[in-house]
């Protein structure tokens, strides 16, 4: 059993965010298994030690697949790790927990919808939107942060 706060177990908003930061940090690395699973099954290695250990030399190169997963990895630090801030501050905030709650949820369920459109190539404008939908909240968050501590800057 965990030992827990009772004050951080008093914060309904910081659980939820905590819930929802997990569930993006455990979807980063599937999609890092996903991308050294595409590379073994594509024989494309990015460091010739790699490659040499699977085959020879001749399979230390880019392939598309692999540099499609990367991508999705890239776009998932780009934007997960700005929330991680954003949403453990705006905890703090003491904001409406369903409200929070909701600012999570979307930004959740818009990363997860972001990463099945690049790895499964869906039509565009899927991805993109799933991208735009997740920024609304982070966009909320930063502005009820900023506007919170406008007066002690």
């Amino acid at each position: 059993r965990v030992a827990r706060s009772p004050k951080m177990m008093e914060n309904k908003v910081f659980l939820s965010f905590t819930f929802y930061s997990t569930i993006l940090i455990l979807k980063m690395y599937v999609v890092a298994i996903i991308t050294g699973q595409v590379r073994l099954r594509k024989k494309a290695f990015a460091n010739p030690e790699d490659a040499l250990r699977n085959g020879g030399l001749q399979f230390c190169h880019e392939d598309p697949d692999v540099e499609r997963c990367r991508r999705a990895h890239c776009n998932d630090m780009e934007n997960i790790f700005p929330f991680l801030f954003l949403g453990a501050i705006y905890s703090l905030l003491d904001p409406s927990p369903a409200v929070a709650r909701i600012h999570f949820l979307i930004f959740c369920v818009g990363r997860i919808t972001h990463t099945i459109a690049y790895l499964l190539r869906l039509r565009a404008p899927t991805r993109s939107v799933a991208y735009g939908v997740a920024q609304l909240p982070c966009f909320s968050m930063a502005l009820q942060i900023l506007l919170a501590t406008t007066p002690y800057w």
